[in-house]
């Protein structure tokens, strides 16, 4: 399992790190536009499971266990409870 930081909502918004930094910030965005992701329930675990990767990675998704969907308070009480398991896919 992931220990995840602490409250969400402490966590600095997209306009924070903007003015923090703009080359941080676009590099951030430009990151993120070559990200895929995937979040579901594990059947074995019931943990909420956060897989990333490249887009490149893309098909390599396909071959790892399904996940369940889980609705946002599931996804909730996941990240209250530290049951969130992130998972990067090469």
């Amino acid at each position: 399992m992931t220990d995840l930081p602490g409250d969400p909502a402490e966590l600095p918004d997209s306009s924070a790190l903007e003015a923090a930094s703009p080359e941080l910030a676009r590099a951030l965005d430009a990151l993120g536009g070559q990200l895929v992701w995937r979040i579901g329930k594990d059947e074995a675990s019931d943990d909420v499971v956060v897989r990333l990767g490249f887009a490149s990675a893309t098909p390599r998704f396909a071959h790892l266990p399904r996940l369940r969907s889980a609705g946002d308070a599931e996804l909730q009480a996941a990240l209250a409870e530290k049951r969130v398991v992130i998972e990067w896919v090469d």
